[in-house]
């Protein structure tokens, strides 16, 4: 089944929910206008589905190898990679000073669902890429700007994030990778790290490692953490690359899914250590690191919203041929398509609907993050700052979420079929599954919306955007349109339940944490599902009246609302009820 770009979709989430015209009149996005966003995504579209689409399927059956030292991508993979950096697509949203095209990260992020949902084994190549350019040009010196961007912009040389270990895991405060001053500046890397996406490829000339360590004599825990641009090949003067680096990829990781991207061990220091170059301060690495890592994690969370579109849409093509039982349409003595089923209608509209809202929730967020560096005065960058940080947890957590809840109906939907590789649905639902794992596990997501992110500006960020969802349940009872169904009615009663739990998680942060960590995940979950409805709400009263198509903005609201949205309730429950049943219990006598 090919994938067809879902422009339409991408383009009412760009207008109900980010408010693109907006955006673009007051000068916030200067230069665009919204019929050359359509193109773009529309140019982005064509790429994913002529060029990596076709690679997906045979790239996962063949994998990636480690060969005499040197990784080696599935066949076609270094041309499809040319095509990409030829076409521009790595510079989207890079600085223009060295050679970006400086467009806004919210184009970019639609584009990133285009790659990853054609192709997410490739899509995280460049998605780490970008990472990497933020941290640099946010904290690097003039000279490793200099020296490294153009190559990363132009996407001739590709990035990595090297943080965890063998014996760390999430706790970077247990990484043990040295590193030793030297008389010249430079910096001797010693160490092991774990789990490095594309750490070695063949696709590129150089790569460019960011790597965590400690300095000889740092403090322990995560203050004495240090960040080190650790080159592959070191850089002549003049600009070429010189000697192999000493950092060699020791192995690949065999994984459950992304078969086709190189997941490495890379050991740094294997001889007399492995040239780097500090960015920024030494022992301030992790506040760098965090730039790429948040990058990271709205670009995973736009990840699970990929999977999840490419695996309805193969579900519905699937349900729309398949040809079983009968049904009220059904003629005499023929079985009909299972779409006509109600569980199967059900399923499907779950899929699309969660998908929407997880796509609205990633892109708001991505708006929030431009308008945190375009905005025109400090008070509207400071708050679009803020928002961004509190929806960061929850563009990653819940869109990953309901990226693997989605491919996993996508299997239900194709029966025996869907168990069967051949049909191309399990792919969708062994890639997925990485998804709430890396960059920061989703229960870490919690952890950080309810201790972090809930106290910023004493409360207010959280509680003004809970007042934006209430606007909209307002908007949308006013309206008396019969067509919305309870979609007011769920709405109002998702932000009272969402009130009540931010309430009492707000009381729990300060005077008890262990119930605020119980409620953490239910929490989140709750906060997901407000927001969406919000979102599939806003592009319902944006619709007109005249919906041909059945499953238009206005069906997929009113689906969302009247049976997803009717969780919020039991989930506040779960949240200023359930901590007890947890923490009363011995966690030393669960038994298997």
């Amino acid at each position: 089944m090919t994938y067809q770009p879902p422009i339409d979709d991408i383009m009412l989430a760009l207008r109900s929910a980010v408010g693109l015209d907006g955006l673009i009149a007051d000068g916030t996005y200067a230069g665009l206008d919204a019929d050359t966003v359509r193109a773009i995504i529309e140019e982005a579209g064509k790429f994913g589905a002529e060029v990596l689409d076709p690679l997906n399927w045979p790239g996962d059956r063949q994998g990636s190898k480690l060969s005499n030292g040197t990784v080696e991508t599935p066949a076609g993979w270094k041309a499809a990679y040319r095509q990409f950096i030829e076409s521009g697509w790595s510079a989207l949203p890079c600085p223009e000073d060295y050679g970006g095209q400086g467009l806004p990260g919210v184009l970019s992020m639609a584009a990133c669902e285009i790659w990853n949902a054609t192709n997410m084994s490739f899509g995280l190549c460049p998605l780490l890429t970008q990472g990497a350019i933020d941290a640099i040009h946010a904290d690097g010196s003039d000279e490793l700007k200099a020296i490294y961007l153009p190559k990363m912009v132009s996407g001739e040389w590709t990035g990595t994030m090297n943080l965890t270990e063998p014996q760390a895991g999430s706790d970077l405060a247990a990484i043990r990778t040295k590193a030793v001053r030297k008389d010249d500046g430079t910096y001797r890397i010693f160490g092991t790290k774990i789990f490095i996406t594309y750490g070695d490829h063949e696709m590129t000339d150089n790569i460019v490692h960011l790597v965590l360590a400690r300095v000889e004599g740092a403090p322990s825990g995560t203050k004495g953490i240090s960040l080190f641009v650790v080159p592959k090949k070191l850089v002549n003067a003049d600009g070429t690359l010189g000697a192999r680096n000493d950092v060699i990829c020791a192995g690949l990781e065999h994984k459950l899914g992304i078969h086709a991207s190189p997941t490495c061990v890379m050991k740094f220091g294997e001889g007399d250590g492995a040239i780097g170059f500090l960015v920024g301060q030494e022992n301030r690495g992790l506040n760098t690191m965090f730039i790429m890592m948040n990058a990271a994690r709205l670009a995973v969370g736009i990840q699970g919203v990929a999977i999840a579109e490419r695996a309805t849409q193969r579900a519905m093509a699937y349900a729309k041929d398949r040809r079983q039982g009968r049904t009220a349409s059904s003629k005499p003595g023929e079985m009909g398509p299972i779409v006509e089923h109600a569980d199967i209608r059900r399923t499907l509209l779950t899929m699309k609907s969660l998908t929407q809202a997880a796509r609205a929730i990633c892109l708001v967020t991505a708006r929030e993050i431009d308008i945190s560096h375009r905005a025109g005065n400090e008070a509207q960058r400071l708050s679009a700052s803020n928002k961004a940080a509190l929806l960061t947890p929850i563009a990653k957590a819940f869109s990953t979420d309901i990226g693997c809840e989605v491919a996993s109906m996508g299997v239900q939907i194709h029966g025996g079929m869907g168990f069967v590789e051949e049909t191309g649905a399990a792919q969708y639902y062994r890639d997925a599954r990485i998804l709430p794992i890396y960059e920061g596990t989703n229960g870490i997501q919690a952890i950080d919306l309810a201790i972090r992110k809930l106290p910023l500006e004493g409360g207010a960020v959280a509680k003004a955007f809970i007042a934006e969802i209430a606007d909209t349940a307002s908007a949308v009872k006013a309206s008396n349109r019969p067509e919305f169904g309870r979609l007011g009615d769920r709405l109002v009663e998702a932000v009272a339940a969402l009130g009540v739990a931010t309430e009492f998680m707000g009381r729990c942060v300060k005077d008890n944490q262990d119930a605020a960590l119980a409620g953490a995940t239910p929490y989140l979950r709750l906060f997901g599902l407000a927001a969406g409805g919000h979102y599939l709400a806003r592009a319902a009263l944006n619709a007109s009246r005249d919906q041909s198509d059945g499953a238009g903005p206005i069906a997929l609201a009113r689906f969302f609302a009247e049976n997803l949205l009717v969780a919020a309730p039991g989930l506040a429950e779960a949240v200023t009820g359930g901590a007890d049943a947890i923490l009363d219990v011995d966690p030393h006598r669960l038994s298997a």
